[in-house]
């Protein structure tokens, strides 16, 4: 394309029309036209009598750069308009000619610098969405992981439904659903990308027949739906929006399936028998684990003072998810994400799946080089394998916590490779060079992050769904 701007630039230049090119090169105009239009790439031949015929090196039909500031930007639009993502919108292409006034050509490019600008940052590599996270749970930090606006809009839904004691029914979220204006509709053709979908239009909200099997709590996922509506969101802006929203409607839920009054009073009680201990904090509740350990960090700190952290580890060593306001220190990459990274061997987290018994209560004290910790940990078996489920404290609040006299205990030196992560010596001198393992590398390590307001969801297969759904088939 840039050889067809220099070609005809030189040959205005010149003052020759297309015919009189053609006469002195022995090729036929049109041929010529499509060569200036980039359009067809010539042969060296047609190249070398084309710069013969009008009196310039080769060279200079060759240069990288754009004869003029007017040609690179008609260059530039005719790049913008073969992009797969503007094809896509169906609109007509544009011709950058002579005709063309500067300014409406002008404009044209810099709306598609921001439109490449925007589809750049939705299909941007996962090291946005681990920057993303990493602002989202220094924000948590910040705040101890107590968001205080989201309890009272929980709090003001419960007394709406006039809730005033203990855990949350389903009678109770079916009356949640209606006081907010939806009716809740379990089907068994929801779209696979999705959890629940909801109808704005008739302000209906489908969820699965079943359970997903991943370890979903079916009333979390219609609280968690009904939280957008309540704490008042929009369209997710960008993948960090995305992100914080599914923090907030996570809390939100819990908030309500173990309310803040009980919850804490509940804690309160087994702080002052030194008998804290996430099980019975599950059981009393009738939440998953998981749901426990993670409303535990919620009012641990705010409420009695307690600094926390939480780990959600695969029995390969990998972090899936992780907090912490009690100065632990979490691998981390260069961004400091922490998702994806390995935890030290000598952690809990890990030290649990070598256990006689990993599914009983497992209690472990740390010492670190940022301390000693104490934690608590569960083992939970999925579909992608076993994962632990861990919260921690500094040595000095163990008191407070059932277990909490353990006399296990670990040393952890990590990040020093010595610690757990090289080979000893005497494995280094018989297998190096003598091994090559086949790395399992999975896609999504490579892949962009899924774009659309809503990431991963495929927004035909929900437009079908509703459609379904509208006409009752």
């Amino acid at each position: 394309m840039t050889l067809g701007q220099r070609l005809r630039h030189l040959r205005r230049t010149k003052g020759m029309t297309l015919d009189q090119l053609s006469d002195a090169v022995g090729r036929a105009p049109s041929q010529l036209s499509l060569i200036e239009n980039g359009k067809r790439e010539p042969k060296l031949s047609v190249l070398q009598a084309i710069a013969g015929a009008l009196g310039v090196p080769m060279q200079d039909l060759l240069r990288p750069e754009a004869p003029s500031r007017r040609a690179g930007l008609e260059i530039e639009l005719a790049h913008f308009q073969q992009n797969p993502a503007y094809q896509a919108l169906g609109l007509p292409a544009v011709r950058a000619g002579r005709r063309l006034p500067a300014d409406a050509l002008e404009s044209l490019i810099g709306m598609h610098r921001e439109l490449n600008r925007v589809l750049t940052e939705q299909s941007a590599t996962p090291e946005v969405a681990r920057r993303a996270n990493a602002q989202l749970r220094a924000e948590m930090r910040k705040r101890n992981n107590y968001f205080a606006e989201i309890e009272q809009a929980a709090a003001k839904v419960l007394q709406s439904v006039r809730h005033t004691t203990g855990p949350l029914s389903q009678r109770g979220i079916l009356d949640i659903a209606a006081q907010i204006g939806f009716t809740l509709h379990y089907v068994n053709d929801l779209p696979t990308s999705t959890r629940s979908v909801t109808d704005l239009k008739n302000r209906r909200i489908f969820l699965p027949q079943v359970a997903s099997g991943k370890g979903h709590d079916p009333r979390a996922v219609v609280l968690q739906t009904l939280g957008h509506f309540v704490l008042g969101h929009n369209d997710p802006a960008d993948y960090g929006d995305f992100l914080r929203q599914r923090v907030e409607v996570n809390y939100f839920a819990a908030a309500l399936l173990m309310p803040e009054k009980f919850a804490a009073d509940f804690l309160a009680e087994a702080k002052a028998d030194r008998a804290l201990a996430i099980d019975d904090f599950r059981d009393a509740f009738g939440v998953s684990y998981e749901t426990a350990a993670h409303r535990f960090t919620n009012l641990a700190t705010h409420h009695f003072g307690i600094p926390v952290h939480f780990a959600r580890v695969h029995e390969s060593g990998i972090v899936y998810k992780a907090y912490e306001n009690d100065n632990v220190r979490f691998p981390s990459d260069v961004t400091g994400a922490i998702e994806g990274q390995p935890v030290c061997r000598k952690w809990a987290s890990r030290t649990v799946f070598e256990a006689d018994d990993p599914y009983s209560s497992f209690y472990q004290f740390t010492d670190t080089r940022a301390g000693t910790y104490w934690c608590t940990v569960h083992v939970e078996s999925t579909s992608s394998g076993l994962f632990s489920v861990t919260v921690g404290t500094p040595y000095e609040h163990a008191r407070w916590f059932r277990g909490g006299d353990v006399t296990g205990r670990t040393v952890s030196n990590c990040p020093d490779p010595d610690c757990c992560r090289r080979p000893p010596v005497s494995l280094v001198d018989r297998w190096a060079g003598n091994a090559w393992p086949s790395a399992r590398v999975h896609s999504h390590l490579l892949a962009a992050l899924p774009p659309g307001t809503f990431p991963g969801v495929d927004n035909r297969d929900v437009y079908d769904f509703l459609e379904r759904r509208a006409f009752g088939s």
